[in-house]
């Protein structure tokens, strides 16, 4: 008989009801597929004290395709006084993470850990200028993206040409886009497709540790579910991050 999965620290403080197991889903959807969303029609029409009651204000951390929101609950209590949006186009998947978050914030353990982060269902290939003004963003995650293995699926994934000009217009200067895959072939896709884009240049392991952002690589790597199902089954993570350029001419 196989060794029994020991649930996650933080499912164990969820109300029976609202546990991972009740509310699974197919693991990817199509993002060019019609979904019934609701979205705002700029930044400033988004009324974020629906989202982080507490302390009200725009987010600077964005979690593109946030699965469950292992990193947004990992880095809650690390950076207090940082707003973080996770995004996630599956119904029941941004549920979860929206009833997560929503036991998280009254336990009595530290419930104050847990007002900086939020969740929106949305389709971050196309709304994500609906979300986030120009240079709000320090941090983009893109962690585990689906790698949508045939050629003819290559155009939905999650980093393109098209797609990281409206990251690029979101971060910040000296912003940092983060990356990590399991699977070798997307890891250089998207590697290579930053390495090209001029608002973009590579940065280090090592820098970002030296800069102090240790304990995000760290929750890049480890804190998701599909990051501890590699771990799990002893696979390789391929980690890439790129930091926002600034140049002359940008207002």
């Amino acid at each position: 008989m196989g060794k029994r999965k020991r649930p996650d620290a933080t499912e164990a403080l969820l109300p029976q009801r609202s546990q991972k197991k009740h509310y699974r889903q197919r693991a990817h959807a199509n993002p060019f597929s019609d979904h019934s969303l609701d979205y705002p029609h700029a930044p400033d029409a988004v009324d974020w004290a629906v989202h982080y009651p507490t302390a009200p204000g725009p987010p600077e951390f964005a979690d593109v395709g946030c699965g469950f929101g292992g990193l947004l609950i990992a880095l809650a209590p690390l950076f207090p006084d940082t707003r973080m949006l996770g995004m996630e186009i599956r119904v029941q998947v941004s549920q979860y993470v929206q009833d997560r978050i929503a036991a998280l914030r009254v336990t009595p353990d530290a419930p104050s850990h847990y007002q900086n982060i939020s969740i929106v269902r949305a389709n971050a290939m196309k709304f994500l200028p609906n979300y986030f003004a120009k240079h709000s963003l320090s941090a983009i995650f893109f962690l585990f993206p689906d790698p949508h293995f045939k050629q003819r699926k290559h155009k939905a994934r999650i980093i393109s040409p098209t797609l990281l000009a409206e990251y690029a217009y979101a971060l910040r200067p000296g912003g940092i886009v983060y990356t990590i895959t399991d699977v070798k072939d997307l890891h250089e896709w998207m590697k290579s497709h930053l390495d090209a884009f001029p608002l973009f240049e590579g940065v280090s392991e090592e820098q970002l540790r030296a800069e102090g952002k240790g304990l995000i690589v760290d929750a890049v790597y480890t804190s998701t579910e599909e990051g501890k199902k590699v771990e799990r089954n002893s696979g390789e993570k391929w980690l890439a991050c790129f930091r926002r350029i600034e140049v002359a001419r940008e207002t």
